[in-house]
């Protein structure tokens, strides 16, 4: 039977709520199988996303409101409290009254309509009038604020100080532009902005990246002509930046080690005008296969795939490539406004990233040529994921240095060879880039 907006976001908190499940997977799983109407679609992700973005806020309100503790409610009923205080709240295109009394039959399964009645009435009475978010601590205030863990929010705190910290969080809260970029074997800007116009979509150029255009409430483009025709490719500026920091050139031999979704060896293919090689790597044969597909579609000839754990090592690729890229698995803590659930990951999850981020290091190193290029990445902006594994990295390898590299302005020259891109400040995801140099 299909299911409402309301209904489908709710089912989708409860999963990831129970067993981590990605809740925008969730969602497409839904729509796939015909339980998700159309209709429906947009409503369902919206409030999924927005609870979650703003989960800590809505408890804080709640609790305000209830007259016992919060604890003792059972979780399903939290889920829908939390759905039905974002849309009063956050969603003023919604009526208040949709939004309580769809919540009150949502409770009904669990003999809680009066309760969440009551608190949800209280809280639409009182909109224009809640009470004040404070905090013992700056990371008290901004935690509940912005719906960040604690100890997430101290990190940050301790390294950008109050004021930034609050600009990054703030950011994460932001719906992101779905960010495109142009295929420059198969078009040409002019035509690309004409195509965009025809398909009716509002877009502007990205502040300061030549090629990538931010679409405004797209829809699915996947269907769209200027995409199936390979116009152009889903990729977010910062993981271009790592494809420029490696400095490729014509005819270079180049190993994406950890290359899916493949916008990264998209975009070698074209900078290297379809010449030279590249190996396109990663762990599963379904993501080799959407690599495959985004090849054909993109007009990509010089790029072969293979199944390949980055961290096991293959005898035959030793010392052959003129440069290697490793976007490593990572905690994913700069997209946190794109993957708005990332921000819940245990610490326990995260404490072994940084060991299997060093391993791929040492392994992918040993491909690289005498004088070729090893750079590292991640989509995170914590050190012990970053800095730190680069310095265990060059504590092990006499034979690798750091390298300064160039990216276009306003960033322009990385004078100590690693960066990290923070979202609110230069406008992409949150990302870490490295460049390294093997000497012999």
């Amino acid at each position: 039977m299909p299911l409402t907006g309301r209904e489908a976001a709710l089912k989708s908190l409860s999963g990831f709520r129970r067993s981590e499940i990605k809740p925008d997977r969730y969602l497409d799983s839904l729509v796939m199988r015909g339980l998700l109407p159309d209709k429906e679609t947009a409503l369902a992700y919206r409030l999924c996303m927005g609870v979650l973005q703003n989960a800590n806020l809505c408890d804080y309100y709640i609790k305000h409101y209830l007259s016992s503790s919060i604890r003792k409610l059972h979780p399903a009923v939290l889920d829908i409290l939390r759905l039905t205080t974002y849309q009063i709240v956050f969603l003023s295109r919604i009526p208040i009254p949709a939004a309580v009394n769809e919540g009150v039959k949502l409770a009904r399964k669990y003999g809680a309509a009066s309760l969440v009645n009551a608190v949800s009435r209280k809280i639409a009475e009182n909109r224009e009038n809640l009470p004040e978010v404070t905090g013992d601590t700056p990371a008290d205030y901004l935690s509940v604020k912005y719906s960040h863990p604690k100890k997430l929010v101290e990190y940050v705190i301790l390294r950008l100080g109050e004021a930034e910290a609050e600009q990054f969080l703030c950011k994460n809260n932001e719906t992101p532009p779905i960010t495109v970029r142009r295929n420059a074997l198969l078009s040409s800007e002019e035509e690309l902005k004409n195509e965009l116009t025809t398909s009716g979509i509002v877009f502007r150029p990205h502040p300061w990246m030549d090629d990538f255009y931010d679409l405004q409430n797209p829809g699915n483009i996947q269907g769209l002509p200027f995409f199936l025709n390979g116009h152009c490719t889903v990729q977010d500026p910062a993981s271009a930046l790592v494809v420029y920091a490696a400095g490729v050139k014509e005819n270079y031999t180049v190993l994406d080690a950890c290359a899916s979704p493949g916008g990264k060896t998209f975009l070698l293919a074209q900078i290297m005008r379809n010449t030279g090689h590249i190996l396109a790597c990663d762990r599963s044969e379904k993501k080799i296969g959407y690599i495959n597909d985004g090849l054909k579609r993109l007009g990509i000839q010089n790029t072969e795939c293979a199944v390949m754990d980055a961290k096991e090592q293959n005898n035959a690729l030793v010392g052959t490539f003129d440069a290697v890229l490793c976007d490593v698995p990572c905690s994913g803590m700069g997209v946190i406004a794109k993957k708005p659930e990332i921000r819940y990951k245990s610490p326990e999850s995260i404490q072994e990233l940084p060991e299997i981020q060093l391993a791929i290091l040492r392994n992918t190193a040993d491909y690289v040529k005498a004088g070729g290029v090893l750079v590292y990445s991640t989509c995170t902006i914590m050190e012990a994921e970053n800095e730190n594994v680069i310095r265990s990295f060059l504590g092990e390898r006499s034979d690798y240095t750091l390298e300064t590299f160039r990216l276009p302005e306003p960033i322009s020259n990385v004078p100590n060879g690693f960066m990290t891109l923070w979202p609110h400040y230069h406008k992409t995801d949150g990302f870490f880039i490295c460049k390294l140099r093997k000497t012999i």
